[in-house]
């Protein structure tokens, strides 16, 4: 299946010269998501995955139902102050500033195998903060998945570490 087909490009969103990759047209097309849904599940089945992470928000539109299909349980990462227990957090540099983002103390056991998944790749920034929590925690990142890739930006240079999936390429 084409995904392409199902991603609106929205120019000039949220600013001049952006071209925003929009995946709800591809969520709210049944076929599609959930071939894309299985293509993530297939992956994470080879690489043996004990637990699923993904950063808010869409993360989690990527994450839960291929945690779901699979039978394992989801961890969120989350911007500072929205978990309610106790939190690692890392601190990570953005394009004008800095952000945090944080994750369960207890989520990730020693030794799981965790699948990080995203909408989107772009300069690699939030999945390289993702990771080092899944890893202060003593998870073994198994995998990273994105529906998409933006190849222009070069965020798989900081990943180069990790095993990477795509479904699209822009």
């Amino acid at each position: 299946m084409d995904l392409k087909k199902y991603v609106t490009v929205v120019p000039d969103y949220p600013k001049p010269g952006i071209q925003f990759k929009d995946i709800t047209t591809l969520m709210d097309n049944g076929d599609a998501y959930r071939y894309a849904t299985d293509q993530i599940v297939d992956y994470a089945r080879k690489q043996n995955v004990d637990i699923i992470v993904g950063p808010e928000a869409r993360g989690f539109i990527i994450g839960c139902p291929v945690a779901y299909s699979l039978g394992v349980g989801f961890a969120p990462v989350r911007k500072e102050g929205k978990l309610p227990r106790e939190v690692v957090r890392v601190e990570y540099g953005l394009e004008y500033g800095k952000d945090v983002l944080t994750m369960h103390k207890d989520a990730i056991k020693p030794g799981q195998r965790v699948l990080i998944t995203d909408d989107l790749l772009a300069t690699g920034g939030t999945i390289e903060a993702t990771i080092q929590l899944v890893e202060e925690l003593g998870g073994v990142v198994a995998g990273i998945a994105f529906l998409i890739e933006l190849s222009y930006l070069d965020g798989r240079s900081k990943l180069d570490k990790y095993d990477i999936l795509t479904l699209m390429t822009f």
